[in-house]
């Protein structure tokens, strides 16, 4: 007779458990991002690893319909103080945290009580929707990049005591300058070292273009694993600059009129071990289904920026001539597209992917990867084309091609446009999203743009 599922998963977190209890670690991070792109977390001791295997741990529905202050609006499906959920630990991901003493970490499923699948759930919405890829013989490849700026911790409090005061950024020098590294030459290190202990594959890292920015970007992986890998590398910058005496912030924008902080999204499509970016007749040689798949995300943009920058302070990120993608258009190797494809090197057919640039940390990631994965999917069963490229800076030199919206509620206009989106969310979720998205807006529409620099500072 076969295991029943919960108590084999018991099994396995007892092992688990043995395992970190033998390393002294005390206790055991679950972790979700709900829709106000905020990563909510219940903790167990090592000793209840097993029970919250078998039986998971529960958390309020009412968290998918809470802003970044904590405030919560409601919706159709969900909102108010009734039910429960069930999290359940992805032991496959659990992971002793190297700047967190003690610690250690797995990101969670949402169930209902009866441990069906919870409908509202953001890591089941990007699971799902790779599902739909798979059925179609097709594999996805994502990899986030993560930006922040650090400032010194003890300045920061300072501040944050005294508006409008002045923060000194830690690292001095100029964007992908030797002289910041050098300056943090053991922040960067430490940095590294806790990814690489983590089993996170960094692929590099280097000073931004703002003053204390720093940029990581980590090794392609599944859907799901990528949206993992993205809130792991960031808790864990967080609790590396910690030690050394810094603040660290994701948040789109650290002071207005400067480049802020993005979070791009590369992927690529695959079958069967074949790059479909690569080796076809398509623009640049795209397959025919690699571009059709980028063609379809290039036209629903409008619509997903509501999901990759969902907070109105994102908007004062996306400026032209900013390397932000602000324009609906693609090129090779044209930074200033929304959607720029990299053919890489002209020997290395794996190498190839297109990189989404209109995206921040406010987005839920793994909205973002299912978002994505929908619109692409659409664009193959419409067999879509991508229009010409785009060379040069659309703001200068194409003045035809369209600009995304410059609002969140332009944004979100198309969103509930998008029958394509509200089908692929399933109506739980897109209800949820949406009345986040409106109340986030409602709470923050009279703010000037330094009052919505500060809003977020300390929330991501």
């Amino acid at each position: 007779m076969d295991t029943p599922p919960h108590e084999a998963a018991a099994s396995a977190a007892r092992q688990e458990a043995a395992r970190l209890t033998a390393k002294d670690i005390h206790g055991v991070a679950l972790t979700w991002v709900d829709n106000a792109g905020i990563a909510r977390v219940k903790a167990v001791p090592t000793a209840r690893l097993a029970h919250a295997a078998q039986w998971g741990v529960g958390m309020s529905p009412v968290f998918d319909v809470y802003l970044s202050d904590d405030s919560a609006v409601t919706s159709a499906h969900i909102g108010g103080p009734d039910g429960d959920l069930r999290l359940f630990p992805d032991l496959g991901r659990l992971t002793v945290l190297a700047a967190q003493p003690g610690w250690a970490w797995a990101p969670a499923d949402r169930c209902e009580q009866d441990g069906a699948p919870y409908a509202a759930c953001q890591r089941g919405f990007a699971r799902r929707m790779a599902g739909h890829a798979a059925q179609s013989g097709l594999e996805l490849r994502m990899g986030y990049e993560t930006e922040w700026v650090v400032t010194h911790a003890a300045e920061e409090d300072g501040a944050a005591e005294a508006p409008g005061r002045t923060r000194r950024y830690a690292g001095p020098g100029p964007a992908y300058g030797m002289t910041r590294v050098t300056a943090l030459s053991g922040y960067v290190r430490d940095v590294l070292e806790a990814l690489a202990a983590q089993g996170i594959d960094v692929l590099q890292i280097h000073p931004e273009y703002s003053p204390g920015q720093f940029e990581v970007s980590t090794a392609p992986a599944g859907p799901v694993a990528a949206a993992d890998d993205a809130v792991l590398v960031r808790e864990t910058i967080r609790a590396v600059s910690a030690h050394h005496g810094l603040h660290a912030t994701f948040a789109p924008v650290v002071e207005h009129g400067a480049v802020g902080n993005g979070a791009h999204l590369h992927l690529s499509l695959w079958r069967e071990g074949s790059n479909l970016c690569r080796g076809g007749e398509g623009p640049f040689g795209m397959t025919r289904i690699g571009e059709a798949f980028l063609a379809g995300v290039l036209q629903a943009l409008p619509a997903l920026l509501a999901v990759t920058c969902p907070h109105p302070a994102g908007y004062l990120r996306l400026s032209p001539s900013m390397w932000a993608g602000v324009f609906q258009c693609w090129g090779p190797e044209n930074r200033e597209a929304a959607l720029r494809f990299i053919p890489g090197p002209a020997k290395d057919l794996q190498g190839a992917n297109a990189e989404i640039k209109c995206i921040d940390a406010t987005a839920n990631p793994y909205l973002v990867a299912g978002a994505v994965i929908a619109a692409g999917l659409d664009g193959i069963d419409r067999r879509c084309t991508l229009p010409d490229p785009v060379s040069g800076d659309p703001a200068v030199t194409h003045a035809g091609v369209p600009r995304l919206p410059t609002s969140l509620p332009q944004a979100l206009e198309h969103f509930r446009g998008s029958a394509l989106l509200r089908e692929a969310f399933g109506d739980p979720l897109y209800e949820a999203f949406l009345a986040v998205r409106e109340g986030e807006y409602a709470r923050l529409q009279h703010h000037t743009p330094e009052a919505l620099v500060e809003d977020l500072r300390h929330r991501f």
